[in-house]
């Protein structure tokens, strides 16, 4: 059973391009890479060359002779005479190249040559990139791939593209959704909530209709993220990066998320830590969301990197780290209990990252504003409030009344509520939170104001 990804229809267009260039395809591990990659290959290529570097060592010698592409595709003939390489329908994919970085000259030699297709992909190679990315500027393409969204969870349930474009019409027209549309949505949302978005565990779900066997793969991808640390940290105290890790779960369990150093050890020091948190987000196992110095555009050149907090990539972690009892409540009767503001915030930051944002948050120093994220439009200043239980936005409605912020025009609240609007303020179901880029790239409040 294979599940449909958003990186099918991208290679698709990367094979169009006339111009394409030998493909570098980044994202942490168990996230479909291989299997989408080796799908993508087998419906559009006569020939597939594919080269494990952790599988199969023995290849790490293709390159004695030389980087050219002849010198290549012979070596490779020696070591596996099987092989086909036909010209122009072919794809070599050199899978998990952290173990061999060294091939990444090679790409631009096959750039040049232009006979076969080069894919390449690996697991930690936010943490090892610099020395692939300098073996190879100017010749490749690359692509971020994550664990699956809540579209693609969608997709996986048997949804369609007309279910999405009808949820993101509800938005654009402040249409509530009806009580069978709610109930639906968010049952399945809960669903993605406590599954997380790898593929592995997806993939069960939707086989045995169950939760079986979810927390031990959850619980297994878990070990082997920490195996990585201790494999490829190098330059850092490994413990110590393991107990950044280990300290975000609880660390996000209280009411305030700033994820902070002393909490992680006795005696934990900012200046000893310094990079763990960063490590953790460049091999993708972590979204950091950093403190804004002000409500105010540009938000990249606005924001104290010492202050931060981290989200894992996938909420699927963070449920398996929840304790035992929590964990059983939450399958069982889908009670999110003390962690319910936790999960809820983890899985907004996720979504958005996911659709290509960065994440920031803004504390005033005397703690009597605090917005959970913020994101922008081409014009103005968005921010998001995450709503656990009911109740007003009070932060969400300073920022927009007044005059202090001047780029703030309007916001979106998420929360367990229908769709809505007043006064500046949008409110959609936690599920719409995958669209709200696809919203903001195609709404004008002017024009909204205009209309009114």
């Amino acid at each position: 059973m294979y599940l449909r990804r958003k990186i099918d229809a991208y290679l698709a267009e990367w094979k169009n391009n006339a111009q394409r260039k030998p493909l570098v395809v980044k994202g942490c591990r168990q996230v479909g890479k291989t299997e989408s990659i080796l799908h993508f290959a087998r419906e559009n290529y006569e020939s597939v060359v594919e080269i494990n570097f952790v599988r199969d060592e023995k290849y790490k010698k293709i390159i004695v002779d030389g980087y050219d592409v002849d010198s290549i595709i012979k070596n490779i003939s020696r070591i596996d005479p099987t092989k086909r390489f036909v010209p122009q329908k072919t794809l070599l994919f050199f899978d998990e190249i952290t173990e061999f970085p060294e091939i990444a000259t090679a790409l631009k030699f096959f750039r040049i040559d232009g006979r076969y297709d080069v894919i390449c992909s690996g697991s930690m190679l936010g943490v090892n990139y610099k020395r692939i990315e300098s073996n190879s500027v100017g010749n490749k393409t690359d692509y971020t791939m994550f664990s699956m969204d809540f579209e693609e969870f969608l997709w996986a349930k048997g949804y369609g593209e007309d279910t999405v474009a009808d949820m993101l019409a509800h938005m654009r027209e402040m249409r509530p959704f009806n009580e069978l549309e709610m109930d639906i949505y968010h049952t399945l949302f809960l669903d993605y909530v406590i599954l997380g978005g790898m593929p592995a565990v997806v993939k069960g779900y939707v086989e045995k209709g169950t939760f079986e066997g979810s927390l031990e793969a959850q619980r297994q991808l878990i070990a082997d993220y920490k195996e990585d640390i201790r494999k490829y940290a190098e330059g850092l105290d490994q413990a110590r990066v393991i107990n950044v890790f280990n300290s975000i779960a609880p660390q996000l369990a209280k009411e305030n998320k700033k994820f902070q150093i002393a909490k992680v050890a006795p005696g934990a020091r900012f200046r000893d830590y310094r990079g763990c948190a960063e490590w953790l987000a460049d091999a993708g196992i972590v979204n950091a969301c950093y403190c804004l110095g002000y409500p105010e555009l540009p938000l990249g050149g606005n924001c104290d990197t010492d202050k931060f907090k981290l989200y894992f990539a996938d909420t699927g972690l963070l449920v398996a780290l929840l304790d035992e009892e929590a964990g059983e409540d939450l399958r069982a009767n889908r009670n999110l209990g003390v962690y319910k503001g936790a999960l809820y915030e983890n899985i907004v930051a996720e979504a958005l990252a996911k659709s290509g944002y960065s994440l920031y948050y803004y504390t005033r120093e005397d703690s009597t504003l605090e917005e959970d994220f913020f994101i922008r439009s081409a014009e103005t200043l968005i921010p998001v409030e995450v709503k656990a239980t009911g109740g007003k936005a009070k932060s969400l409605r300073t920022l927009i009344d007044s005059n202090k912020y001047a780029d703030v025009q309007y916001g979106f609240k998420l929360s367990h509520g229908n769709v809505g609007y007043s006064d500046g303020i949008f409110t959609f179901p936690y599920f719409c939170a995958f669209l709200l880029k696809r919203f903001v790239k195609s709404f004008s409040f002017e024009k909204r104001k205009e209309n009114a």
